[in-house]
């Protein structure tokens, strides 16, 4: 399995069979290196429906013919785009042919606004965690510090975490950190951070202060393999 880091919270994940994108926000967004026009996904996985997570999910799953896993009323908006989606909420799993989804609680809002300028409500907001080819990639998606973390580290074996750090918006460095020591994943990567300038952080600062697990800093496209 590969996994790669693509600016703010695109993440992809490689398997043997399948492509998975998470929150493709790639389109304006000029911390991503990825190009919305050519990228293949078989799979696209979204936390929730903020327009900087769902970003160019339509055209990619469109042009893709992929699948597209969300909570329950993100879902059923972009079917409404003619997207072949799979809604889910906080709490369940399903095993899939690319492996095992299943959503955790996020404490953000969600909510897609129109190009007209429209806001459609998209539910409850979502951690994502990925199981695949005997990993776990646990997406902590746009959160606050919130206790419920520790559990879910308890419950499951998180290979690597993608944590958020920006503040303002999520969290910020000091509470990811306390975060990262509850999730106790083998690797944990900060995320949601320098995208614009209210969320500019020090990532290599933080990253040298996780204490549980490994702190690394992926730099845009760069890669791991589990």
């Amino acid at each position: 399995m590969k996994v790669s880091y693509h600016g703010h919270s695109v993440v992809k994940i490689e398997t043997s069979n399948h492509t998975i994108l998470m929150d493709p926000f790639i389109s304006g967004n000029e911390a991503c290196d990825l190009d919305a026009d050519t990228v293949k996904a078989d799979v696209i996985l979204l936390t929730h429906g903020h327009n900087d997570h769902v970003g160019d999910t339509v055209d990619i799953a469109k042009r893709n013919e992929a699948l597209v896993v969300a909570p329950n009323e993100l879902a059923n908006y972009l079917e409404s785009k003619g997207l072949n989606t799979h809604p889910m909420h906080i709490g369940g799993k399903h095993d899939f042919d690319f492996g095992r989804v299943k959503f955790t609680q996020a404490f953000h809002g969600s909510a897609y606004t129109e190009d007209d300028g429209t806001i459609i409500y998209t539910g409850m907001p979502a951690g994502i965690l990925l199981t695949a080819e005997g990993n776990t990639i646990y997406h902590v998606g746009d959160t606050g510090l919130f206790s419920d973390l520790r559990l879910i580290g308890e419950m499951n074996e998180i290979d690597v975490a993608f944590v958020p750090i920006g503040d303002n918006f999520t969290m910020g460095p000091e509470d990811a950190l306390v975060a990262a020591d509850w999730i106790e994943a083998k690797i944990v990567v900060p995320v949601h951070f320098n995208t614009f300038p209210l969320i500019e952080q020090d990532a290599e600062d933080f990253a040298k202060k996780v204490q549980t697990g490994q702190g690394r800093v992926m730099q845009i496209g760069e890669e791991m393999k589990l």
